[in-house]
């Protein structure tokens, strides 16, 4: 019965949409649980809204629609946006595609996103209207990379471009902007942004600052499509520039009703029948969807696109059987372990299915119960950036717990920048781009994430590089999944290393995102010295190394801190202006320190005039790399060695 009716209805439908391409398809987000089934309230109001966004009473030519269904706890909003340069029947067609398509990707969630070239297609079961959401980034990129000698030029030009469109799209009423601007003498690069219309312009423009810091810029086109907002450059023209310029500004937010109004003058009898073919496709879509396409589909969840959301992200989802981890990392043999830190040691493991991963073995001295550890790491587990480390899973035995991250390949940071056989491979370029990267990533956790996470032990150990020798922060989250006092300003233990530790923190246990601020900056200076903080003793009087890089900053000789290798093959320009910063995050005063937000701006815009820095804050003298005391409480984390 059930394979008749899909037939019926696919029938319908591809009558319906015979002239129309189908839509280019990116990729969904079904974050969570809770589900629904084929006979709840909450399916009667999910059809209602569907058949009020596709019908003729939609805004197609706006390119926005929402509508709304039901009541607590049934209630359904939903909403589709257009890309702002399509025409209104290459929108109509785009929605009725994603509209059928939303059981082939997401069968019974009740929280959905669907995104593809044209148009998206998003509901709920809360209300999503007027409200900026930032998760589950899909993330695109062309697959050819930007040559290493433009690489500067052409970053600065996207973000010019870029952040320029942010500004105009969201004060404007259609929240889209698209532009050009000459690259080469025979290359032009496009841009485009938008965000739902029912954004206010300070929601808009955040939003797309968050989209825009998590472009890479390394290839010569790449997208972020957010469920509030996306942006988008390329070196070829692939919006509708007449359209672009041409579309008409769409009218305020409709007010939000359970099913759509006919016309006051009446409804013709062609629209009468339009109307029933609509609601007929409907109806058979989801009767014949789910009856007949589940099965599939759950499959296709898992495995028809990756990207950085937290699809399904729950205990069940993230729990791995503890004998799959022993036989992965051969019982935690010796001769696979590669790091060892204050919250345990790490293996290297291989899954049954080839899936190479890093599996951290916590010490048994967390207060934690199995509920509240569970809790925790699938916290932790939904933060993601490309400039974090992904914690794939978790297996609980008893009292031992066990950690599973992706594996990152090239180590650490401190692996390659401290030695001096291996620090020439790091070229400016690279080390900017780690720099840029650190930053993006510890902004994602202040600021951006769900949770507001402060790291507490930012280091260069703590700094992975993936085959690309991209950055990717470790053990952010550790102290919420160790059970740390993460809550509040003060602390009676100390979680860190000497060194990177801010003076108030080390001294008085007071800690915030300025903490981090000041982690970062030491950070810095190391990745442009090549030196770690404590094993330089310079010999005219300072106590230690940041007292130093500020003793050449005052006499006038910044570049006199470069490393070697780089010195003669760097960007003067940049080198100095990244010291600066690094003296502005490393200031005594927390209040001094800059936010995340404005280092990432610092960096990206050379037009950000810095202030003047003041004197830094310091402790302590530099204590040599095995001093006992180098590691406070024995809880800094994760030092990757190789093997």
């Amino acid at each position: 019965m059930s394979s008749c009716v899909s037939l019926i209805f696919f029938s319908l439908f591809m009558f319906l949409r015979a002239s129309a391409q189908d839509p280019t398809y990116l990729g969904y987000y079904c974050p969570d649980k809770p589900t629904y089934s084929s006979n709840s309230t909450y399916f009667n109001n999910l059809r209602t809204v569907l058949s009020s966004l596709y019908s003729h009473n939609a805004s197609y030519s706006t390119g926005f629609q929402n509508a709304t269904a039901g009541e607590d706890p049934d209630m359904v909003t939903g909403l589709f946006l257009c890309r702002g340069d399509v025409l209104a029947e290459v929108c109509r067609n785009c929605v009725a595609f994603v509209v059928k398509d939303t059981l082939d990707r997401c069968p019974d969630e009740e929280n959905v996103v669907l995104y593809y070239d044209q148009c998206m297609v998003r509901y709920s079961n809360r209300n999503i209207l007027s409200m900026v959401d930032t998760n589950g980034p899909l993330v695109l990129k062309n697959i050819k990379n930007v040559t290493s000698n433009q690489k500067d030029g052409f970053r600065d030009l996207v973000l010019s471009t870029l952040n320029q469109a942010a500004v105009e799209a969201a004060s404007s009423s259609r929240k889209f902007d698209a532009r050009k601007t000459n690259w080469t003498a025979s290359q032009t690069l496009y841009g485009l942004v938008q965000c739902t219309p029912d954004l206010t312009r300070e929601d808009c423009l955040s939003c797309l600052q968050q989209s825009i810091n998590q472009l890479s810029i390394e290839r010569i086109g790449e997208r972020v499509v957010l469920p509030s907002c996306s942006s988008r450059y390329e070196l070829y023209l692939f919006y509708n520039e007449s359209a672009a310029i041409m579309k008409p500004s769409p009218p305020p937010p409709p007010q939000l009703s359970s099913t759509p109004q006919p016309d006051k003058g009446g409804i013709s009898t062609g629209l009468v029948v339009a109307i029933v073919v609509a609601i007929v496709v409907a109806v058979l879509l989801f009767v014949a969807g789910y009856c007949f396409l589940k099965n599939v589909a759950k499959k296709a969840i898992h495995t028809s696109y990756a990207f950085n959301g937290d699809n399904r992200t729950t205990a069940d989802s993230l729990q791995i059987d503890y004998r799959s981890i022993q036989t992965a990392t051969a019982n935690f043999a010796e001769n696979n372990k590669i790091g060892k830190g204050g919250f345990g040691e790490v293996y290297k493991g291989i899954l049954l299915d080839g899936t190479e991963v890093a599996v951290k073995k916590l010490a048994k001295s967390s207060g934690q119960g199995e509920a509240e550890f569970k809790n925790e790491v699938v916290l932790v587990a939904k933060l993601q950036h490309k400039n974090l480390v992904k914690i794939l899973g978790f297996s609980l035995e008893g009292e031992e717990r066990v950690l599973v991250y992706e594996y990152v390949p090239n180590k650490s940071l401190d692996y390659v920048l401290f030695d001096p056989t291996k620090q020439g491979h790091l070229d400016w370029t690279l080390r900017y781009n780690i720099i840029g990267g650190v930053a993006r990533g510890i902004l994602y956790l202040h600021q951006d994430s769900r949770l507001t996470i402060i790291h507490r032990d930012l280091k260069a150990s703590n700094i992975l590089l993936d085959s690309d020798m991209n950055p990717k922060i470790a053990d952010f989250g550790m102290a919420r999944i160790f059970g740390l006092d993460q809550t509040q300003q003060k602390t009676n233990r100390i979680v860190g290393t000497y060194g990177y530790m801010s003076p108030e923190y080390a001294m008085h246990g007071q800690y915030s995102m300025k903490s981090d601020v000041y982690s970062f900056g030491v950070l810095v200076l190391e990745i442009i010295s090549g030196k770690r903080n404590s094993s330089l003793y310079p010999t005219d009087g300072t106590h230690n190394f940041v007292s130093y890089a500020w003793r050449l900053w005052t006499n006038g000789t910044p570049l006199d801190l470069v490393d070697p290798f780089i010195v003669d093959n760097c960007q003067s320009n940049e080198v100095i202006r990244c010291i600066h910063i690094s003296l502005l995050c490393i200031q005594e005063d927390p209040v001094d320190r800059p936010t995340l937000s404005n280092i990432v701006l610092m960096l990206t815009s050379n037009t950000v005039t810095l202030p003047v820095p003041r004197k830094p804050g310091m402790f302590f003298q530099s204590r040599p790399e095995n001093d006992p005391l180098n590691s406070v409480d024995d809880a800094s984390i994760t030092d990757l060695y190789p093997r």
